[in-house]
């Protein structure tokens, strides 16, 4: 079985190279400089073959269906449904799974193994944690699963489940550094990741599920959590960087309550920030509130929220131990950690944002190609630009057009929805504030405000002056389509004599009318600059 199960998580190398990652890598391919963007992967026969690829977890509380569709870095979730099963429920006690979550685990795998057949994907990824692989009858759970069902559930230990839920880190954030720590219901589990590598890992037993039937009330279990958690603290080391990645749906439920209490603007679970300070004061909260009508506020089911109450201790318990300077919601885990298992390293490498945008230019847009021209056309206007702001500019100019069939009076607002709640990994709120507004200018040249204001509290007033130079320069950039790979023109910035000179080749000279004038007008206006054209 361990045999089986090593192979089955770690297929054969397939052919590829190491290379850097990060939003302005330079490769090459089939004799094309593919520029600052980088040569598409998602086209590539074995990045094709995840275009369609789906993922069970079986776990303490829940189990999940997970259909990723798409081959690019950062794919979208074709399907997504859980069924709160409880199958680790009174495990403490009578060393078997909780036969009512028996039952409805069995109901919704053979659910799940009927949608896969319809959707015509390949046989599915399945796995089991804490209980199954604690229970004395998980064998036989296991075996009356792929009778009635056909789907092999493969367990797994401690370790590596850890392993793969920091591997779902990655997925979202190539490179990432910092402690990764994945709640379940029935264990916890911790990993160090550094320079992108996953590395030394534990498990315990602080899922709340387990924590639920420790006798000897509330003071017992802080006793417990905190004994435990020094434990883990001896046998982790000094984690590295301070960063703390938090995986599971335990967490992520105090995530929404931290929202709520904060009245945050954005609903984005993947990447919210906490410290923890705000989460001392989420905790207290949470002890202050009516629960049922907290669980409806932050639409939590009543199943997990009986949980958060027991993990807000572990959390506590957690940051004080670690000391973490930095907080992140991750909501990539063990099911992306699979899917990231089964990707080519080159893909692994790419800029999972960038890879993104590029498959939704492929897929959606008018001229497919014409946001690496239009990234060479607006980026003298950002001479200053570090890397983070370069890959922002670099997903704007790819995603300029892929809303086009939005009615008119709504593309702008569309954008905005699309870039702020898109499933986009490797991009943190402010980012996706800037990324909105800077499509919304794309298509509108009258300043967006009304339900739109509040999320602008996320970035400094620099920042939204540079969205709307972008927005306007990618408004301006998008009327000189020449339908040749040659460039339509070029700007030139002055920013110490405030002037804005737009070069135009031959062949763009005349697409530039009296809607371009305006708009190269506009541009310069926001940029307090003198405007002049040239052209040749």
């Amino acid at each position: 079985m361990a045999a089986d199960v090593a192979f089955f998580l770690n297929p054969p190398p397939l052919a590829c190279h190491n290379g850097p990652m990060d939003g302005v890598q330079k490769t090459r391919g089939e004799g094309t400089d593919w520029g600052p963007f980088g040569r598409p992967l998602f086209a590539d026969p074995q990045s094709r073959a995840l275009s369609r690829v789906g993922v069970v977890d079986v776990g303490s509380n829940s189990v999940r269906l997970v259909v990723f569709d798409g081959a690019a870095r950062s794919p979208a979730y074709f399907y997504n449904e859980k069924v709160m099963c409880g199958l680790g429920a009174g495990l403490s006690e009578t060393g078997r799974l909780n036969p009512e979550g028996r039952v409805r685990a069995l109901g919704a795998l053979r659910r799940f193994a009927a949608l896969a057949k319809g959707m015509g994907i390949p046989p599915l990824t399945a796995v089991a944690t804490a209980a199954v692989r604690d229970a004395a009858d998980g064998a036989a759970f296991r075996a009356e699963i792929e009778a009635e069902t056909g789907i092999k559930l493969w367990v797994i230990d401690g370790q590596e489940e850890a392993r793969l839920s920091a591997q779902g880190v990655l997925l979202g954030w190539p490179g990432s550094y910092g402690l990764v720590c994945d709640i379940g219901g029935s264990s916890m589990e911790l990993a160090h990741l550094s320079d992108g590598r996953v590395g030394h890992r534990v498990t315990s037993a602080l899922g709340p599920l387990k924590l639920r039937d420790l006798k000897g009330g509330r003071k017992a279990v802080k006793a417990h959590i905190r004994e435990v958690m020094a434990d883990l603290f001896t046998a982790m080391g000094e984690p590295t960087g301070k960063r703390l990645f938090l995986v599971g749906g335990s967490w992520r439920a105090i995530a929404k309550i931290d929202m709520h209490r904060r009245a945050y603007p954005l609903t984005v679970l993947h990447e919210y920030r906490m410290t923890a300070r705000a989460i001392s004061k989420t905790r207290d909260f949470i002890g202050s509130e009516d629960v049922a009508g907290l669980r409806a506020a932050v639409s939590v089911s009543e199943a997990r929220m009986s949980l958060v109450p027991l993990a807000s201790l572990v959390l506590s318990e957690l940051i004080r131990s670690f000391k973490p300077k930095d907080i992140t919601v991750s909501s990539y885990g063990i099911r992306e950690g699979l899917l990231y298992e089964q990707m080519p390293r080159d893909l692994r490498e790419r800029d999972p944002l960038i890879e993104a945008c590029r498959f939704a230019e492929a897929k959606d847009a008018r001229l497919p190609g014409f946001g690496r021209r239009l990234y060479d056309f607006v980026k003298p206007l950002f001479p200053r630009a570090d890397w983070q702001r370069v890959r922002l500019i670099q997903a704007a100019c790819l995603l300029h057009d892929v809303s086009w069939r939005a009615h008119p009076d709504y593309r702008a607002e569309v954008t905005f929805d699309n870039a702020t709640r898109a499933n986009l990994g490797g991009l943190k709120h402010g980012e996706r504030v800037f990324l909105g507004r800077a499509l919304m200018y794309r298509y509108s040249s009258k300043s967006p405000g009304g339900r739109f204001d509040a999320l602008d509290a996320l970035l400094e007033p620099r920042q939204l002056k540079d969205a709307e130079i972008l927005g306007r320069a990618m408004r301006l950039g998008a009327m000189l389509w020449t339908g040749s790979d040659e460039a339509p023109g070029r700007l030139r910035w002055q920013p110490q004599k405030r002037e804005l000179t737009l070069h135009l080749s031959a062949a763009a000279e005349p697409l530039y009318g009296e809607v371009a004038e305006a708009r190269f007008m506009a541009l310069a206006g926001v940029l307090e600059a003198a405007a002049s054209v040239k052209v040749g």
